[in-house]
Order: C-alpha cells, then sequence, then structure tokens
C-alpha cells in the first residue's frame, strides 16, 4: 500500500549533455537577459574568464571570489559588483560555493540563474539556500534562489581532482540518503534518490582509476542531478544539521565533511529508517548500508575522521548544543548523548555504530 504523499516538481529546465556550454548564449537569450555575470571561486577565475570571452557582448563582469559557506559579507562585495554592472542574469560557473553565491545574490535581486556545475555537489538543483554570518550557518528555502537554468556538461568536470570528486560525490549520496527517510519522502523521489545512490555509487570506483573516463564522469553527473533534485524536493535531517553546524561553525571543508559524517549519520537513524536501509542496500548491492558506505568512502580515499579535517574534538559538545538548539524533525530521537557519541566516533575515524 502506498503511503499518502505531496509532490512538488520545481521549474527548471536541464540541458544535460557533453558540449552543453556551446548553449550558454542561446540560454541567456531564453531568459530575455543580454547582459550577464559570471561568478566563480578563485580556483577557477580562469574559467569565468573564459566565459566571459566566449560571451562577448552578452558578458557585463566577472566576480572570482566566491567562498565555501557563502559568507554573507561575499555576497554583499559581490553584489556591488553585480549592481555596477547593470547585470539582468547571473551566469554561476563551479560546484556549491559559487552556485550558492549566486544564490544568495538572486535571493536580494531575484536576477535570474544559470548554473553550470563542475562537482557532484547538486545546490544547482535546489531551492535551498545556505548562508554564514557570525559564525552561524543558516538555511532557507525560496524559489527566488532556483536556478532557471541548468547546464550539466560532462566535459567540464574531467579536470576535477579525484579527490575532490570523490568528497563531492559522497555528499551527493548523503542529499539521496536522507532524501529516502525524510519526513516529506514520496515514491517519485525515492524512486531517483535511490538511482542517483547507485548511480554515483558504481561511477566512482571506475572514476577513480581513469580521471578522464567520459562515460563514468557522466554516470556521476547524472546520480549528481538525481541527487540534488531529492534535495531540493524533500527535507532534510539530522545528517545535512550536523554537516551545516561543523561547517559554519568550526569552518571545516563542506564536503568532505559530509563524506565523513554521512555513515554515522545513517547509523543513527538505520533503526528508525527500515524502508530505507533497504533501498540504499539495493543500491549499493551491500547488506549494512552504514558500513558500506564508511568501507566506500575508505576504498575511495576519501577522509573518514573529523579529527583530519582539523575539527577541534574540545568543540564536539558545542556542536551538540547547536544541534540540539532549534527543534526539527528526525526520524531517531535526537539525544545529546547519543549526538555525542556519534561525534566522537567520527572524530576518531571509527566505523559507525547505531549507539
Amino acid at each position: 500500500m502506498v503511503s499518502p504523499f505531496v509532490y512538488q516538481s520545481h521549474p527548471a529546465r536541464v540541458v544535460f549533455g557533453p558540449g552543453s556550454l556551446g548553449t550558454l548564449a542561446e540560454e541567456i537569450g531564453r531568459l530575455g537577459a543580454q547582459r550577464a555575470f559570471v561568478l566563480s571561486t578563485p580556483d577557477q577565475a580562469g574559467v569565468a574568464s573564459d566565459l566571459v570571452a566566449r560571451l562577448g557582448d552578452l558578458a557585463c563582469g566577472s566576480f572570482t571570489g566566491a567562498r565555501m559557506h557563502t559568507p554573507v559579507d561575499v555576497t554583499l562585495a559581490a553584489m556591488a559588483d553585480v549592481t555596477a554592472a547593470g547585470a539582468d542574469c547571473l551566469v554561476a560557473v563551479g560546484g556549491g560555493s559559487t552556485i550558492g553565491l549566486a544564490k544568495a545574490i538572486a535571493l536580494r535581486t531575484d536576477l535570474p540563474q544559470i548554473a553550470i556545475p563542475t562537482t557532484y555537489a547538486g545546490s544547482e538543483a535546489t531551492a535551498i539556500i545556505g548562508q554564514t554570518e557570525d559564525g552561524i550557518k543558516t538555511t532557507q528555502t525560496s524559489l527566488r534562489v532556483l536556478p532557471e537554468v541548468i547546464l550539466y556538461d560532462v566535459d567540464l568536470t574531467t579536470s576535477l581532482p579525484v579527490a575532490i570528486s570523490v568528497v563531492s560525490a559522497l555528499n551527493a549520496i548523503a542529499h539521496s540518503v536522507e532524501g529516502l527517510y525524510s519526513q516529506q519522502a514520496n515514491p517519485v523521489i525515492s524512486l531517483m534518490a535511490q538511482e542517483g545512490i547507485r548511480a554515483l555509487a558504481a561511477a566512482l570506483p571506475r572514476l577513480v582509476r581513469d580521471p578522464h573516463d567520459l562515460a563514468a564522469r557522466s554516470d556521476a553527473l547524472y546520480g549528481a542531478w538525481l541527487c540534488g533534485t531529492t534535495l531540493g524536493a524533500v527535507g532534510m535531517a539530522l545528517h545535512h544539521k550536523l554537516c551545516h553546524t561543523l561547517g559554519g561553525t568550526f569552518d571545516l571543508p563542506h564536503a568532505q565533511t559530509h563524506a565523513v559524517i554521512l555513515p554515522h549519520a545513517l547509523a543513527y537513524n538505520a533503526s528508525y529508517a527500515p524502508d530505507a536501509i533497504a533501498r540504499i542496500e539495493a543500491a549499493l548491492g551491500r547488506r549494512d548500508a552504514p558500513l558500506a558506505l564508511h568501507n566506500l568512502a575508505q576504498a575511495l580515499g576519501a577522509p573518514v575522521s573529523l579529527k583530519e579535517l582539523g575539527m577541534p574534538r574540545d568543540g564536539l559538545d558545542r556542536v551538540v548544543e547547536l544541534t540540539l538548539a532549534k527543534p526539527y524533525w528526525n526520524p531517531a530521537p535526537l539525544e545529546a548523548r547519543r549526538l555525542k557519541a556519534l561525534l566522537e566516533r567520527a572524530w576518531e575515524g571509527l566505523p559507525p555504530a547505531a549507539d
């Protein structure tokens, strides 16, 4: 018997395939825009410069200072440049940091966005924005921040370093894992979530063996889109709350933190989410889903401890405090003792445990 559910799709246009970057000027025209402003991180300033050159008169400027966790002061600096340039649309090329910056600007200006992901983070497929100010990361949902167009060009992902590819993909898998036990879970999204996990888990070992394997890169990008769509369609729970707290308060690297926390958060919720566990195990082709995810991360060379990410052990109590500060839904009851035990194991890099 199918349980009652609500499903609402998001009005985004997705262009997927090798060479899809070549349609950028056409997509800007479809939006009715004529002055595109390009955004990137400092590491991808060269890509941004190439895009500006490619667009010619359609480009009105660029900002290459996007930063992890979307600090508000960076957003305000970028907005000053966007306003001075008279931009009528935003083009974000990169991962979650750049796409988050475009969203933060769109939230304040309602400018249309074209997202060009070069990682597997999935932020481009959501109407969710996280912003950091005074060491606190907060999230909100608004259709103002949903990109109008997403260009998935597998050619742009081949230069993504293997280590970043792996943690970015594990971050994406986390979206689908929590989507499967979300309070808003529905049959359509659960199918996408399971397929997203399967596609990424199957692609990653191939990608690690050969970073230029276009078939593996394409499968990973497809899986990332499914996982990002899951994130954008249903609510998240403990895993994402912990990662936002760790990242926003202690400035830990976003994707790496997701990779470390994922198996532990799943173990915490496992006995309260048997259907989700069954789907994850089917997608991975392994029993004991939390341990399987931990082992996958290890086999791929991903970090498995908060300690190696620079998290101070004496900050774990603060993470528990902030995690419990605001009520939110989670399959398993939130208990300080169990949360501290979860974080201790994650700090040490131990295999996940239910308690």
